[in-house]
């Protein structure tokens, strides 16, 4: 099966806006741009595989 690279991509980036969410939480106390951060970036991963499955 050929890999799919912006599913590769959308995973990569949902991972590192993850640990930029827990960054912003433990080390910046920021709470609420931490929290639509996390939100919007994770979203990315969900549509694409939506649009994949479509």
């Amino acid at each position: 099966m050929k890999e799919n690279i912006i599913k590769t991509k959308t995973y990569q980036f949902a991972v590192r806006i993850v640990k930029l969410n827990k960054f912003l939480n433990s080390e910046q106390k920021e709470y609420v741009l931490s929290k639509q951060i996390l939100r919007s970036g994770t979203s990315i991963g969900a549509n694409t595989e939506e649009a994949d499955a479509g």
